[in-house]
């Protein structure tokens, strides 16, 4: 069995520790010839001119293919396309387009006047610009904010439709999950790749939280595991392993590519990595 195709997320750093953090994980994972790596936004565009500089940074130090989060919130239309006009002209020619979440403390999002009123806007405006390839979510356990399963995948189908190249999903628990998902979301005539999004599990407690406001189910083996683990002190042992079987359930599924959501924390999934059988070449000759 061919090993799959790997790629990455980090966040922008608010801090010079977080800065030598995020260059930390990035030469840690690069030696594994990651597919693309990708920069998030923060809520409510907290993060936007920071994202920039991590994107172009990482993308002119190592020579990764980075893609850059790019979201709806609090800015006009012409705001948001002069950030991927100036992103176009770093260099950089993947974006993920996503509505976004509302800063923090607001009931929900609520459109910039003269922006986009959602993500199939966005997407529809950076395909006509032109000369991005184009990534979106997608949802396995249904977006909290989506009226139902069905609503949610029509909606992702529209943003392929729109334009949209591949997607990437919220992180889920079980191999399963993903694959009744894929399934449904072929039935639905959606023939663009979807990437399942991996979350190697670092904290328990953080993850659930995080789970929880996701809308995420939380298996029930799966908080006994941990806790048993916990009494343990095999946490990391028991995520690694955990993670690294869903990864080959889904590999031994006909899954060619893998997204890993680091949080700036890469040990984990290099782990993993490793346990998949990825290769990995000299760190030195990578980010050289």
């Amino acid at each position: 069995m061919t090993s799959p195709t790997v790629s990455f997320e980090f966040f922008p750093p608010k801090t010079v520790n977080a800065s030598f953090r995020l260059w930390d994980c990035v030469t840690t994972l690069a030696p594994l010839e990651p597919r693309f790596v990708s920069v998030t936004y923060g809520a409510g565009g907290t993060t936007r001119t920071l994202t920039h500089e991590a994107v172009t940074a990482i993308g002119d130090q190592t020579g990764l293919r980075v893609a850059a989060h790019l979201t709806c919130v609090e800015q006009s239309r012409a705001e948001t396309l002069d950030i991927a006009a100036r992103y176009k002209d770093a260099g950089v020619r993947d974006i993920v387009a996503l509505r976004g979440d509302a800063p923090k403390g607001a009931d929900g999002f609520v459109p910039h006047p003269d922006g986009f009123q959602n993500s199939c806007e966005l997407i529809t405006a950076l395909k006509s610009a032109g000369g991005f390839t184009i990534r979106v979510g997608a949802y396995p356990d249904t977006h909290p904010e989506a009226r139902s399963a069905q609503a949610d995948m029509d909606w992702l189908k529209a943003k392929i439709d729109a334009g949209a190249d591949e997607a990437i999903t919220q992180f889920f628990f079980e191999a399963d999950t993903f694959l009744r998902f894929r399934d449904r979301a072929a039935a639905a005539g959606i023939t663009a790749k979807i990437i399942p999004g991996i979350l190697p599990i670092e904290n328990w407690t953080g993850v659930t939280k995080f789970a929880q406001s996701c809308g995420t189910p939380i298996p029930a083996w799966m908080n006994d595991a941990f806790g048993t683990a916990a009494r343990d002190g095999r946490e990391d042992l028991l995520a690694t392993a955990l993670c690294a079987e869903m990864c080959d359930t889904l590999t031994s599924e006909g899954v060619e590519d893998l997204h890993f959501y680091t949080l700036n924390k890469p040990e984990l999934t290099r782990d993993v990595c490793r346990a998949l059988g990825l290769s990995q070449k000299s760190a030195l000759e990578k980010v050289a």
